[in-house]
């Protein structure tokens, strides 16, 4: 992931707080997939708060499939050409 390797090279700590950050979005979402607002036709959006990122997913009934990690404040919706 981008996001992580970016991270990673300007400090440890802020690096895993958000693999941290990440994990316990992917657990939320994994628990209650409808709960997050649809963000663009059929996909719904998880927003990181400590990071600027959210995380773009479909849930489908056998599975969730995440699209992207998208930062919140560069190229909106660049994730758009992969569906």
């Amino acid at each position: 992931m981008t996001a992580l390797a970016w991270y990673r090279e300007r400090s440890l700590s802020a690096a895993i707080n958000f693999e941290s950050a990440f994990g316990q979005a992917i657990a939320r979402i994994k628990e209650a997939p409808q709960r997050w607002p649809t963000y663009f036709k059929d996909f719904r959006k998880y927003t990181l708060r400590q990071f600027p990122f959210g995380i773009v997913y479909q849930d489908f009934s056998s599975e969730i499939v995440v699209f992207a990690v998208a930062h919140g404040r560069r190229q909106p919706g660049y994730w758009r050409d992969r569906v």
